[in-house]
């Protein structure tokens, strides 16, 4: 059978593109895990990590939320868009501020913003999590 032909997207640039054996994502409700074969699938992302896998190794994503789109053309390889609002490469966390991330998520809670801080205080923690392995 053949993998998955995998393409990460947001709208600045394409993230990643290539073939994959599995896909993990975070989806708003739970964890979903994406075989070649897999059934047509539609779901929103909440702020967590995407795994990658394949012949090239492991490859782990942070993602800011958005939508996965699974579909199986003609052709038989099964095809999985990843539409997310903002993504950083695990390799790429060297580059994001994650005293950022925390700095917001407090202005937001003395701003009584409470459901705003826990979404960046959720960005920080999938960032450091990637980062450490």
């Amino acid at each position: 059978m053949a993998g998955l032909d995998v393409h990460l997207v947001t709208p600045e640039r394409e993230v990643w593109s290539g073939e994959a054996s599995f896909v993990v994502v975070r989806a708003v409700d739970g964890d979903l895990g994406i075989l070649p074969g897999h059934a047509p699938l539609l779901a929103a992302l909440a702020v967590g990590r995407v795994v990658l896998e394949g012949d090239g190794g492991r490859q782990r994503v942070a993602v800011d939320g958005g939508f996965v789109h699974v579909a199986a053309p003609e052709d038989g390889q099964t095809r999985v868009d990843i539409l997310a609002e903002h993504a950083v490469l695990g390799e790429e966390l060297g580059d994001e501020d994650l005293a950022g991330f925390e700095q917001r998520a407090e202005e937001l809670r003395d701003e009584g913003l409470f459901d705003q801080a826990r979404e960046e205080e959720a960005k920080a923690t999938t960032r450091r999590r990637l980062s450490e392995g």
